[in-house]
This record gives structure tokens, C-alpha cells and sequence, in this order.
């Protein structure tokens, strides 16, 4: 079997040259992203094999609203704590009760809310984003078998 990659042993090329291939490079190597060449029409491409585009890009934006979600959850709480902090002052210095100044107390606050974000992030994975995931999965391997039978 030819080397995949036999570009990695030629050392000929010169920065600013510009490029051709090493002469023993073989233009017969197939890699997975190029469409089989072949007399039998009936067999699949690679790219009918790896499923929609459209899933993915639908994947991703499940799972980038997730993130922000969570994120933002996290973060804006902490913000909103630092801000009091640096503009109400005399906002933080108040005491809530028996001695409990509101500083302490929205600091003290910041564990459950960590642990909301953790949740909110665990949720919008089991509702939005595992069930994509586990559909295109299921759908590589519906074309994984349909490729290994022809």
C-alpha cells in the first residue's frame, strides 16, 4: 500500500517557490473526502456516507445555544455581583440579617447559581442537543451498513 501522505519525506520544495509535488508522488491515492472513481455507478460516495450537512450545522447550533445558556448564566451572575460591588457600595454594606451584610450573602449566592448553570446546561443537553446527536448517529450508521452492503 502507497505511503497516503508521500509529500512528508520530500524536502525539494524551497519557501517561496511555488509548489509541485514530489516526482514519485502518486496521483492515484484516494482520500476520503474525494468521490470514488469507478465503472460501478451504483456504488455510494463518501459524502452520502457522512450524512446531511444540514444536521450538523443544526447540531452545532444546539449545542453553541447551550454553551451561551450556561455560560452566560454563570457569568452574568458574577458580573452583576461585581458591579454591585464596584457602584453600590453602600448597596453590599447593608446587612440583611442578625449581622448578614448583602455582599456576603449574594457572594454565598454564587454556589447554587454555579450549580443552576451546571443544571441548565445538563437540561439543555438531554432536550435539545442529545436528541440531534444520537439522530445523526443513527444515520451514520444506517449509511455505514448501506455502504458495507454494496
Amino acid at each position: 500500500m502507497p505511503d497516503p501522505f508521500p509529500y512528508r519525506e520530500y524536502q525539494g520544495h524551497r519557501p517561496g517557490a511555488p509548489y509541485s509535488p514530489p516526482p514519485d508522488f502518486s496521483s492515484d491515492v484516494i482520500y476520503a473526502w474525494q468521490p470514488q472513481q469507478g465503472a460501478d455507478s451504483g456504488t455510494t460516495s463518501p459524502q452520502a456516507l457522512l450524512g446531511h450537512h444540514s444536521d450538523l450545522r443544526v447540531l452545532r447550533g444546539a449545542y453553541r445555544t447551550q454553551r451561551r445558556v450556561a455560560t452566560f448564566t454563570a457569568l452574568g451572575y458574577f458580573t452583576l455581583f461585581l458591579v454591585l460591588s464596584a457602584f453600590a457600595p453602600s448597596l453590599m454594606t447593608g446587612t440583611v440579617s442578625g449581622g448578614l451584610s448583602t455582599g456576603l450573602l449574594l457572594g454565598l449566592l454564587q454556589v447554587p447559581v454555579t450549580c443552576l448553570s451546571v443544571g441548565l446546561y445538563e437540561h439543555t443537553a438531554r432536550r435539545r442537543v442529545d436528541p440531534i446527536a444520537s439522530r445523526i448517529r443513527k444515520q451514520a450508521e444506517l449509511d455505514v451498513r448501506r455502504g458495507a452492503a454494496s
